[in-house]
């Protein structure tokens, strides 16, 4: 991920993560040397656990932890598996490469010896490993040399420097750019942005309709999709364009309870991972819709609705109660949701015409600034 000095030296990133890692190993080695019960404390990443900070308007982690013990049978396999992880990410920053989480994943696989028991079994036991090391040591997937795959595009009025290459995400074609894993200031920097705004939506599908319509050369805008829930990578940067662009972001997603929750992550971060939200949360952005409003609003018909389940009041009640959905206007979205008794999809607006959404929808939105925060 980051190359060596002139000197031959890591950079400083990489040393002061070797030594969080290298403090795990010597404060296992101690309690084992004592004759102790090794163990390591990880903060529990569950909803007893988080709070939402008023002032910084995100989601934080609490300091409630778990002592992962070595000599607890409920917790042997997990604490091998942190080491594990963890001695794999050593070497990958003493040999200065970055793999993928998936292959991490191999990396730390093997049967142990004289049985048939496998380290990890799939990739559902390592990914969480790696976020509770995150957690552990307080060091970035990113400062452990370790990438996501990439999921998401972005096309629109801006050049980046990318890895030292440099990128103009307004001759990216159909497809877009592709949003990597990383997107820290080390190995991604803007160079020049004539964007006014940035306009994040739920679906690849709606990403080609707005790009193939070149919604964003007309609006001066920069276009994003992460396909569904958004990805850590798109999240930091969205977060880093906001604040270094000052530029707002807009948020487009289905009218349903998943939508909002969509729209809730990008604005206050997540319970799993709370303790990222003060990269990624980004507070400022801007719901632009689908609203349960727009039905009526746009002489929308009943081709687009789509009856509501018991999931999806259930989790309609749920964030009716989340405390960055006390305002009276998002308390009166989710209620009309409720009322409504039906949910709609992005591409409902294709019962009106095909570019729709493009030439009518958006427009009028943006000019009657129809957006919550």
């Amino acid at each position: 991920m980051a190359a060596k000095t002139k000197t031959g030296k890591k950079p400083n990133r990489d040393t002061v993560t070797l030594s969080k890692i290298e403090k795990l190993a010597r404060d296992v080695l101690g309690q084992v040397t004592k004759g102790g019960n090794p163990a390591v404390e990880i903060r529990t990443r569950t909803l007893t656990n988080v709070s939402f900070n008023e002032k910084k308007k995100i989601i934080e982690l609490g300091d409630r932890a778990q002592s992962r013990e070595f000599f607890n049978a409920s917790m042997a396999r997990k604490f091998m598996q942190t080491m594990l992880v963890a001695s794999g990410c050593k070497t990958l920053i003493d040999e200065d490469k970055t793999i993928s989480i998936r292959q991490m994943y191999y990396m730390s696989k093997h049967t142990l010896k004289g049985s048939n028991e496998n380290t990890f079994e799939d990739q559902d036991e390592s990914d969480p490993i790696i976020e509770d090391l995150e957690v552990g040591i307080d060091a970035l997937r990113e400062e452990l040399h370790l990438f996501a795959n990439r999921k998401g595009s972005a096309v629109g009025k801006l050049v980046i420097e990318d890895a030292g290459d440099r990128i103009d995400l307004a001759r990216m074609g159909r497809g877009g750019w592709s949003i990597p894993s990383i997107c820290e200031p080390e190995v991604l920097k803007f160079l020049e942005c004539k964007a006014e705004f940035i306009l994040f939506v739920e679906k690849d599908a709606v990403f080609s309709r707005l790009n193939e319509d070149g919604f964003w050369k007309k609006h001066n805008c920069i276009l994003m999709t992460s396909l569904g829930q958004a990805t850590r990578g798109a999240r930091r940067l969205l977060q880093r364009m906001a604040y270094e662009l000052k530029i707002p972001v807009y948020v487009l997603v289905d009218n349903d309870p998943w939508g909002l929750y969509i729209y809730s992550v990008l604005k206050q971060g997540s319970i799993n991972l709370a303790y990222e939200s003060i990269r990624m949360a980004l507070p400022t952005v801007r719901f632009l819709g689908m609203s349960a409003f727009d039905y009526e609003k746009f002489g929308l018909t009943s081709a687009v609705k789509i009856n509501l389940k018991k999931e999806d009041v259930a989790r309609a009640e749920q964030m009716k109660a989340y405390p960055w959905f006390k305002d009276k206007k998002w308390q009166a979205e989710i209620e009309a949701l409720l009322e409504n008794g039906f949910k709609m999809e992005v591409d409902g607006f294709l019962t009106k015409s095909i570019s729709f959404i493009t030439e009518e929808y958006l427009p009028k939105k943006l000019r009657d600034r129809d957006y919550l925060q």
